[in-house]
């Protein structure tokens, strides 16, 4: 993956905010000094002030970043006060209000016109727990079996002896040469498809990414082809290793209200969406005298083709619907040369909500996921406010709703932007920040993919810390988070955060209990508030995020994704068309 070289402009001030103002000086003045050595000397001498002015400015807005307000904030966002954060309740109501107060208590200005908020419309589709699966001669119980729903807006919707077909991993790409359909006629019937994409289980045999899950492992991806192939259905199988995750997250996930923006009504949609877990899924195959680990290495073939099974499926989903809207909330500094180009924070501040059917704690607090990220743009807020002047280009910070969801509310606010698309020069996403331990790197997720990780990376020479890819790149990081929504259409965007490695054996300690934790509690009721958490950890990468932000703000280059990667040209089509 080719990148490309930044700029004299933006190396020079990458220099002067890493403190070296020699080198910076020095560079500027090379290109000139046989035309006119004496009014360089002159105005080296002037930009040696005010790039010291410029350094010790940034440096107090850095050093002055709080912890005990960032953790207050943390604390306030994760209580039960907000009832677990869920769009479109009183409780993620009374979260978009505080989110709005607390932008206008630091100084940033209204993000959307005169406006704070931007209305997402959204339905939502609550399934009726009391629902049984049928697969063949089996009989599957909700939640504990399998999890379904449906993502049209109707009150009642079956499958009724639906055949069953399955399709490997579902996936249809040409510029890989693959078609799980091959050959197959889906209408009315119901796919059966592994998670993850045929890379994951053969990293080294040169298809598709490898190990690192492209879009096409997603679980969206494969209930969306499913459709486009005009399917029924389509029964995702779980398992922990390629989904990344537990069967309690796919149960607690689906559970609950789940949120769609409006149907356009130009977009096939299943009539059920199901998952199963492993263990009914090696029954299912039984059932038909196929075993399915035999399957699974076929499909990780392009010669694969569909296969048929001796069951159907059979499954009555009612629902219970409503029309709301939750606020994404936006908030802004207009630049004080270039206003019109904007540098873009993204957030997410929804979480899971609460089960009031449940005995004890019922509310899903999202501490980590995603209080500590939520928090975290408002401190980077008002660190760009303590600068004594505004940067160049405007910052807007965008605390989406609905991530949860499906990324639903950086979807809306992608397809509506309140800029356009073409003046966002690059995006930070913070989504679930490290607590555990201080890091001597620091993870960018899809590294490398475009360069305004160059930013990143110039700001982590401050703290010591070099760039390095996650450490799973298997679970598909970089399309799971508010960030691929506008990367989608192009927008170069970085998502990161914590590292791999830690700085010394007290943050290791530290980290062998937390880390743990964090792993167990994900969507789970123990993601909750700890005033023992390793909290310099998070501190640390926030103020990576406001350098790597303040250098882009203050630049005149426009990023760009690196040669090869997937938006690449998209982004360059826009850019034709600014």
């Amino acid at each position: 993956m080719k990148k490309t070289t930044l700029s004299l402009s933006i190396a020079a001030l990458l220099l002067t905010a890493c403190g070296d103002n020699d080198s910076a000086k020095k560079a500027d003045a090379s290109q000139t000094a046989e035309k006119a050595p004496v009014k360089v000397e002159q105005s080296e001498k002037a930009s040696d002030k005010t790039e010291n002015k410029h350094q010790n400015n940034f440096l107090t807005a850095y050093d002055n970043i709080d912890l005990d307000i960032y953790k207050d904030r943390v604390k306030t966002l994760s209580s039960d006060e907000f009832e677990g954060r869920s769009p479109a309740t009183e409780g993620g109501r009374k979260t978009s209000e505080y989110l709005k107060e607390q932008f206008k208590a630091v100084g940033a200005e209204p993000g959307n016109g005169d406006s704070y908020f931007q209305q997402v419309p959204l339905i939502s589709i609550e399934a009726d727990a009391d629902m049984q699966l049928q697969l063949g001669d089996a009989t599957l119980e909700y939640s504990k079996d399998f999890v379904a729903g449906t993502s049209q807006t109707v009150e009642s919707i079956s499958l009724k002896d639906s055949d069953l077909v399955y399709v490997g991993y579902g996936v249809v790409a040409p510029e890989y040469d693959w078609n799980d359909y091959e050959g197959v006629d889906m209408e009315g019937k119901t796919a059966v498809i592994l998670i993850n994409d045929p890379g994951f289980a053969q990293p080294d045999a040169g298809i598709f990414q490898g190990k690192a899950m492209t879009y096409y492992g997603r679980w969206t991806y494969k209930y969306e082809e499913a459709a486009r192939q005009g399917a029924a259905g389509a029964i995702i199988i779980h398992d922990t290793a390629p989904a990344s995750y537990g069967w309690n997250v796919v149960s607690s996930s689906w559970s609950g209200p789940q949120y769609h923006l409006p149907s356009t009504g130009d977009t096939p949609k299943l009539d059920a969406e199901m998952w199963i877990t492993l263990d009914q899924a090696h029954s299912l195959f039984k059932q038909s005298g196929l075993d399915l680990a035999q399957l699974q290495k076929d499909a990780l073939s392009k010669d694969f083709k569909p296969v048929p099974l001796d069951s159907k499926a059979s499954v009555d989903i009612k629902n219970t619907i409503q029309e709301s809207q939750s606020a994404n909330v936006i908030a802004t500094i207009p630049g004080k040369k270039r206003p019109d180009e904007h540098v873009i924070y993204m957030a997410h501040w929804d979480h899971l909500g609460s089960r009031d059917g449940m005995e004890g704690d019922h509310i899903y607090n999202g501490a980590i996921d995603n209080a500590t990220g939520t928090a975290g743009i408002i401190s980077i807020a008002q660190a760009f406010k303590q600068l004594p002047e505004a940067p160049d280009r405007s910052v807007t910070f965008v605390a989406v709703t609905a991530e949860e969801q499906g990324l639903l509310g950086s979807k809306y606010f992608a397809a509506n932007p309140t800029v356009p698309l073409t003046q966002i020069v690059g995006a930070f996403n913070i989504d679930s920040m490290n607590v555990s331990g201080r890091m001597k790197d620091f993870t960018v997720v899809g590294y490398p993919k475009s360069e305004v990780e160059s930013y990143v990376e110039q700001a982590a020479k401050r703290q010591g810390r070099e760039l390095r890819p996650e450490s799973a790149p298997e679970r598909g990081g970089y399309y799971r988070s508010d960030h691929f929504s506008l990367a989608k259409f192009g927008v170069p965007a970085v998502y990161g955060g914590g590292g791999t490695e830690f700085r010394d054996d007290a943050d290791k300690d530290a980290a062998d209990k937390w880390t743990k934790m964090r792993g167990e509690c994900y969507h789970s009721l123990c993601d909750e508030y700890h005033e023992d958490w390793v909290w310099q950890a998070a501190l640390d990468d926030i103020k990576i995020f406001f350098e790597a932000g303040y250098l882009l703000s203050n630049s005149e280059d426009f990023p760009n994704w690196y040669e090869g990667t997937e938006f690449r040209s998209i982004r360059d089509e826009s850019m034709k068309q600014k």
